[in-house]
């Protein structure tokens, strides 16, 4: 079993940048980059705590940066569904009020999690989904691409490599953990409030209007100031299933448990059991940060209160 080395504490903001594949398939370049990515992300959330603001606006700075880099499954390096396009997701959570905001399937949104975030603050709804959110992110201002903005070179090879595989029996099998990868953030502000979101733009392969955890409350985000605050990255229909960011919310506020051990009993035995793969991100309400995973890969970091941050990738 994968295990992380340590557990940290006096943690502000948390992050992860997917479930990632083999070292071996990682270039010495890529790697590179995305530890940037994630340092960059860091600090983006991190000048917002600094700054006497609110760990909702940790989580957003620091997934839209991670939304913009296209080394990562979200926002500008999303994966292609079967159908050639880039359909994106994510979703916001306050822990305080746990009010919550998403969105799915959209196409030419920017940046999905201001959208969630939009949605959360300026709707009475929670998710809203395809047309719907293309048409309330016009209407509240927000920026719309085309979406040949989203194109990757590197995922669209990624596509045609899983409509060549022959081992495929049903076009809900797909080719790589890696490839259903998200991105996300937990964050906790000066007031005592976390906060949590996250961002994907799903599996490779995937079928048109397919929708994972990450739009999913208590699936792939939650946040409650009188548990964590958790952020998933994996094989969504799964984490779904196990309600997987609320199940961790529950065995800390009600069992007890530590954050880790909590993150560590879901994603390492109910999920695992279940033939599950992926990992999270948790933050108490005390700065204690865990991260779990039953895979191999997940690029993930961390920044203190005094601003020390620290990258990951396989270690």
């Amino acid at each position: 079993m994968f295990a992380d080395p340590f557990k940290a504490e006096d943690v502000v903001l948390g992050i992860h940048g997917g479930t990632a594949a083999a070292r071996s398939e990682t270039s010495p370049e890529l790697e590179k980059r995305l530890r940037a990515g994630m340092e960059a992300a860091l600090r983006a959330g991190y000048a917002k705590i600094k700054a006497g603001g609110s760990s909702l606006d940790a989580v957003e700075a620091a997934v839209r940066v991670m939304e913009d880099a296209p080394e990562f499954n979200a926002g500008r390096g999303a994966v292609f569904t079967a159908d050639g396009r880039n359909e994106l997701d994510a979703s916001i959570m306050e822990g305080k009020t746990k009010k919550a905001g998403a969105v799915a399937g959209v196409t030419t949104v920017r940046n999905p999690i201001t959208a969630a975030r939009a949605v959360m603050e300026k709707s009475v709804h929670v998710l809203l989904a395809r047309d719907g959110a293309e048409a309330f992110a016009r209407k509240v201002g927000l920026e719309l691409v085309d979406p040949k903005y989203f194109w990757t070179e590197k995922r669209w090879l990624e596509l045609e490599k899983a409509r060549k595989s022959k081992s495929r029996s049903s076009a809900m099998e797909f080719v790589q953990p890696h490839q259903w990868s998200t991105v996300g953030a937990v964050a906790l502000d000066s007031t005592g409030t976390l906060a949590a979101a996250t961002s994907t733009g799903g599996m490779t392969n995937k079928l048109f209007g397919r929708v994972g955890d990450t739009p999913i409350i208590g699936a792939g985000t939650y946040a409650d100031n009188e548990g964590v605050a958790v952020s998933a990255t994996g094989h969504g229909e799964f984490f779904i299933r196990y309600a997987v960011a609320h199940e961790i919310n529950s065995l800390v506020k009600y069992k007890g448990m530590t954050v880790s051990q909590a993150a560590d009993e879901v994603v390492k035995k109910q999920l695992l059991t279940a033939g599950g793969e992926g990992a999270v991100v948790a933050l108490s309400p005390k700065g204690s940060f865990a991260m779990s995973r039953n895979c191999e890969g997940l690029h993930r970091g961390y920044i203190t209160r005094s601003g020390e941050a620290h990258v990951f990738l396989y270690e």
